[in-house]
């Protein structure tokens, strides 16, 4: 029994030992050996890497577009003059998120400034709170429209990170089930039969592994840059309300006090 048992091993052992042979057995050959059912998995994984890789050159290149033209901005707004040249000098640079918020508070601030009259001015001058109330609503506006423009596709990279792993999982376990359905009907168990088929399921496991890593790495960076443009703003629109207070406060108080001189030589002309 022993010797019948160590014969057939013997002659088994050259078909184990076999070398895989296809046409060939790089791993495009393998996708191109692959299922249909694989071969629609990896399509799938495909075109979200490439479009995840397109999100992040564009997010990349819009941050540090961002950020460079901030800081070009925030010079331009330690130099200024007047809100009014501010304004005009800031409107190259679009893609700045603090040129964009200081612009959203000024309109609002002119447009409310020629809804009232003189008088209604110089109270609101001396008590800035409503109109600092109405610039300050719509500040956080254009917050939540520069949110809303870096985060912007962002969604597809967490999708791609956290489903592209079970993706190609799924083509992996199709491609194992479709090895071992062949494995029977060949009616035969040794490793030449099953590693070519294993072998080209795993390509889906290890595409699908290649397009999460790069979305999950980039999604939490830009993130973090995110939240930094965040809380870059809201300093930003806190220093710039504070400002715009003292600077309507301080012009409440010279026209108050031009109005009453005014006052003053009539009622002195009169007498």
């Amino acid at each position: 029994m022993l010797i019948q048992f160590l014969t057939a091993i013997a002659y088994a052992a050259p078909d184990m030992a076999a070398p895989y042979q296809r046409s060939g057995d790089s791993v495009m050959d393998m996708i191109f050996n692959a299922g249909p059912m694989v071969k629609f998995v990896l399509l799938i994984l495909m075109a979200l890497s490439i479009a995840c890789w397109c999100i992040i050159v564009l997010k990349f290149r819009l941050i540090r577009r961002a950020n460079r033209e901030s800081s070009d901005f925030i010079s331009l707004f330690r130099q200024r003059k007047n809100y009014a040249a501010l304004y005009r000098d800031s409107e190259k640079l679009t893609d700045s998120h603090l040129g964009q918020i200081f612009r959203v508070g000024y309109a609002e601030l002119s447009r409310v400034g020629k809804s009232l009259d003189t008088r209604n001015l110089i109270d609101l001058s001396a008590n800035p709170e409503i109109l600092i109330e109405n610039v300050e609503r719509a500040i956080h506006g254009g917050m939540t429209s520069e949110r809303q423009r870096f985060e912007r596709f962002l969604p597809l990279l967490a999708t791609t990170g956290s489903t592209a792993p079970f993706i190609g999982l799924f083509g992996t376990v199709w491609g194992i089930m479709t090895s071992f359905q062949e494995i029977g009907l060949k009616g035969a168990a040794n490793l030449a039969v099953v590693a070519p088929g294993i072998s080209e399921a795993l390509i889906a496991t290890a595409i699908g592994l290649g397009a999460a890593i790069p979305a999950v790495v980039a999604y939490n960076h830009f993130s973090t840059k995110i939240r930094g443009i965040e809380n870059e703003m809201s300093h930003f629109s806190a220093d710039y309300l504070n400002m715009l207070k003292r600077d309507l406060m301080r012009k409440g108080r010279q026209e108050e006090a031009m109005a009453n001189s005014a006052s003053d030589q009539r009622f002195a002309l009169q007498d």
